[in-house]
């Protein structure tokens, strides 16, 4: 894949988190939020403190989701990422 964010922004895969409850429930795709976590995939030369393979937590609905080879990434502002998770 060849694409390089500019500006102050990073290109993120989402993580997706478990569909069921902690009782079994099954939880339909359409009544899920969309996950708040996920791994950097590329970042712009203008980031210095965030790094590719860096899992990240970032606000809900920021960036804007883009199709990369059939696959969905999100574009985020670094300032809209609150953190990596160590």
């Amino acid at each position: 894949m060849n694409f390089q964010p500019l500006g102050k922004r990073v290109l993120i895969k989402r993580i997706e988190e478990s569909n069921t409850t902690a009782s079994g429930i099954i939880i339909p795709d359409n009544a899920q939020e969309k996950p708040s976590r996920g791994e950097v995939v590329a970042v712009s030369q203008e980031v210095s403190d965030i790094s590719c393979g860096n899992i990240v937590v970032f606000a809900k609905y920021s960036g804007s989701e883009i199709s990369l080879n059939g696959e969905k990434f999100i574009v985020i502002n670094t300032e809209d990422v609150f953190g990596i998770v160590k």
